[in-house]
């Protein structure tokens, strides 16, 4: 059954300037299909005449009839007194009006008023309550705010006193509330952490109905997409998987595209080498090849069909730092900071060497952009100190990208901030994609990703060894992150970032520090292998059993079964709780090597070895008094 379908829909906001050209697709019920476009291909644009809040030029649009649809990205106005809890109830309000007629025939009836339909009625409504999760409204209001962050205390909040990004975040848990069957999710990744955005992956891959999102964090399109349709000037492409598979493919087709291109011109090439060849015979005294020649022509213009197929280009220049691998670039010697009685982090002790790669991980307000401005001497510490090798030379690129004089044009900002002639500030904008006129633009003028493209286009000019970004991804496109990627790919100093974008994070980091609790947890390793040694360590755990609640033995002789089957299966089933607790004590033991100055760290794997040594003994024992049962019953 086909939920979504489209038939040549054209949109424009200025005449002869199409963002929607013609764009047919159907989506089907139940399939999650992936929006891909440059930012302004008409993504958005799309999603609002899916919902009716934009009218559209030519073509037609519909929705399978009887099919809840909802949207994100459209926060609506509540009343100023409604707190985040009275909006995230909006989502039941046929539920509650169910209750309310309920409570109305229910009243009747206790006055005496009976009949049969009105009890056909009470039983239709008590059923339908039921099998809508009436009863349990709280409980699936807790779960949503649990997964995506909203804590008690926000519950508690002003609606409309919350910022942008929170707003986002409680329509979004109001929509996954809805009994909706259509979602479609305009970035809805955005302002949510790490947690949050997995927890939403998690219920996007068990929700049956049907889901369209727009997106830029690659990651969460490979885990919960099936289908792609790219948006490019105006027209739609299909891609059947998901994100990973649309490069491949998209790579195969330019390829494809570029063969044919120049098949192409080297055909027109040698017809017009031979139309010129006849024209100069017939110069020469043969008329009849004039005729012919222009034939030829003709045939040539008919072959003129296909474009050179465009690619971006990719950056051609690199930084300048030379970085010498090994050296100490800086310590964090005992760094703690409060903000009141909020403590983020205390008694840091972390070392960064030369050529590292770190990832720098944790929720929403533990505390990562406070360390940042620490390491870049905007705040101090509480108590502690940064100390700097004498070879560090650090660059910053910040999540909000300003300029002292944003009404000067590139150029001038180059050639001032820079101390550079005119000529090399036009060749550095150049290798940076900024081209022709686009060099003469005010700096006001250009966008978060262009901003973060020239900020990184003056940090090339500069000899650093230690780069620091601060979410360098958010709010770009896939091209625009694809392309600071790349140019990040040629940095070969140490990088220390911030960031939500797991793609980013497993393509640079190969050492992570996860900011929780307080104090920072130092992983050796990618963000891949951390979720393995993640998953892991919570297989392990969960063998871990209080000896207080461990199954007693009874005394006495045992009772025969009739066999040792049952009693060898519990053995075995024994072996394997000791093999993975006896790799939880080596796993631990590992970890409290590598934490061996970090006091706090170091006491909690200390409790939690404790608690593994004793859930092992236990098992010990259990295991002799089952082999000793099996050897009575055999005998």
């Amino acid at each position: 059954m086909i939920d979504i379908s489209v038939s040549d829909l054209v949109k424009s906001f200025q005449v002869g300037e199409n963002v929607l050209n013609g764009v047919t697709f159907h989506v089907n019920e139940g399939e999650r299909v992936g929006i891909l476009g440059k930012n302004g291909s008409g993504k958005t644009t799309l999603f609002k005449i899916l919902t009716g809040e934009y009218d559209y030029d030519e073509g037609q649009v519909s929705i399978a009839p009887g099919k809840r649809l909802g949207l994100i990205s459209q926060i609506p106005v509540y009343p100023p007194e409604y707190t985040v809890e009275d909006v995230l109830d909006t989502a039941f309000e046929r539920i509650h009006a169910m209750e309310e007629e309920l409570k109305s025939i229910t009243d009747r009836m206790a006055a005496g008023e009976s009949g049969e339909e009105l009890l056909r009625r009470y039983d239709r409504l008590s059923s339908g309550f039921e099998q809508a999760g009436g009863y349990d409204l709280d409980v699936r209001i807790s779960k949503v705010c649990n997964g995506l962050g909203i804590s008690q205390e926000m519950r508690a909040r002003k609606f409309a006193a919350l910022s942008g990004g929170e707003k986002t975040r409680i329509n979004l848990g109001r929509l996954i509330l809805e009994d909706t069957d259509i979602l479609l999710l305009d970035e809805p990744t955005n302002h949510l952490d790490l947690h949050a955005v997995e927890w939403l992956e998690d219920y996007v891959s068990r929700f049956k109905g049907t889901v369209l999102t727009i997106s830029h964090d690659r990651y969460f399109l490979d885990r919960c997409v099936d289908r792609i349709i790219a948006l490019n000037e105006g027209r739609a492409e299909f891609y059947s998987g998901n994100y990973s598979f649309y490069v491949q493919e998209s790579e195969r087709r330019y390829q494809e595209r570029l063969k044919q291109y120049e098949k192409e011109q080297a055909k027109i090439g040698q017809l017009t080498r031979a139309v010129e060849q006849m024209h100069l015979w017939a110069f020469l005294g043969n008329d009849k090849l004039h005729k012919r020649a222009f034939s030829m022509e003709k045939r040539i213009e008919k072959m003129r069909t296909t474009d050179r197929p465009r690619q971006e280009q990719n950056l051609t220049m690199g930084f300048q730092s030379t970085d010498f691998k090994g050296d100490v670039l800086f310590t964090l010697e005992g760094v703690s900071k409060s903000f009141g009685d909020h403590k983020l982090f205390s008694d840091l002790e972390l070392e960064v060497l030369g050529g590292e790669r770190i990832a720098l991980l944790g929720d929403n307000g533990t505390g990562k952009s406070t360390l940042l401005k620490i390491l870049l001497k905007e705040e101090k510490p509480d108590t502690g100190d940064v100390r700097f090798g004498p070879t560090a030379k650090m660059g910053y690129l910040p999540q909000i990208v300003k300029f002292d004089h944003p009404e000067r044009n590139l150029v001038d900002t180059l050639i001032y901030e820079k101390d550079c002639s005119a000529q090399e500030a036009r060749d550095q904008l150049a290798a940076f994609r900024f081209r022709g006129e686009d060099v003469f633009k005010s700096v006001s003028t250009l966008s978060g990703g262009e901003l973060s493209r020239l900020k990184l286009c003056m940090l090339m000019m500069d000899s650093i060894n230690l780069l620091i970004l601060d979410e360098p991804t958010n709010h770009l496109d896939v091209a625009s992150r694809e392309w600071i990627e790349s140019a990040v790919e040629s940095f070969d100093g140490a990088l220390l970032f911030v960031s939500h974008d797991r793609y980013f994070i497993n393509r640079f980091a190969e050492r992570i520090w996860t900011l929780e609790n307080g104090h920072i947890t130092d992983f050796r390793g990618g963000y891949e292998a951390l979720k393995a040694k993640q998953a892991r360590d919570e297989e392990l755990r969960s063998v871990i059993k209080p000896a207080a609640k461990a199954e007693k033995p009874k005394k006495g002789k045992p009772k025969s079964s009739g066999g040792t089957k049952n009693l060898e299966k519990q053995l075995r089933t024994l072996e394997r709780e000791i093999a993975k607790t006896e790799e939880l004590l080596s796993e631990l033991d590992s970890q409290m090597e590598q934490n061996a100055t970090d006091y706090q760290k170091l006491q909690e794997l200390s409790e939690t070895r404790a608690a593994a040594e004793e859930t092992l003994n236990g098992l010990y024992e259990r295991w002799e008094e089952l082999s000793t049962q099996i050897e009575e019953l055999q005998s």
